[in-house]
């Protein structure tokens, strides 16, 4: 197995600061080989003896922007079992509805594009209504719940050049937590 050259921008670099351009279809080659990189990138970093051979963090979302191409799609490999993942191609995503509950990972949230450790919590909608197009151009209207919804919601926030570690209080970095589910 060979990993994909993917070079993701570290969170120093201003390009992650700029709002990502909707897409036109049809999508070019480039814009799809990118997509299959992106997709087997995050798979391998998420299986021990890849990520562990190639030194890789794991990861299960990547947005364009992080690559410092400034389109609106993003890529999300969930793991739904041991080794069997489930791959969202995510572009031009509109937010419908979200939950009135609010959540947030335990362990924290973490980003490829940030590579140290964060403190703090995230509040993040327990779930969400999106549209988004895939890379045919179907229009697709999904329910995402629980880990999908937050990484959804962290990925289009990479489409508005908003970083996780700007959602955390700076004063309070466990602001509202007993108002919030720990998922």
């Amino acid at each position: 197995m060979i990993v994909p050259n993917v070079k993701i921008l570290d969170e120093k670099n201003p390009i992650l600061r700029i709002k990502s351009k909707e897409v036109s279809f049809p999508l070019s080659d480039s814009d799809k080989q990118t997509i299959k990189d992106i997709a087997n990138y995050l798979k391998l970093s998420q299986i021990k003896e890849y990520y562990e051979k190639y030194n890789l963090r794991p990861g299960m979302g990547l947005a364009f922007i992080q690559l410092g191409i400034k389109k609106r799609i993003f890529v999300i490999v969930y793991e739904k079992d041991d080794k069997e993942f489930e791959t969202y191609v995510v572009i031009n995503p509109k937010l419908l509805s979200n939950s009135e509950e609010m959540v947030y990972i335990a362990e924290g949230e973490g980003c490829l594009s940030v590579n140290r450790e964060v403190c703090g919590i995230v509040p993040r909608y327990a779930r969400i209504n999106i549209e988004y197009y895939d890379e045919e151009g179907n229009k697709h209207i999904k329910r995402m719940r629980e880990e999908l919804s937050v990484a959804f919601q962290h990925e289009m926030d990479h489409l508005d050049g908003i970083l996780f570690v700007d959602k955390i209080d700076k004063k309070d970095p466990y602001k509202d937590m007993d108002k919030m589910r720990e998922i």
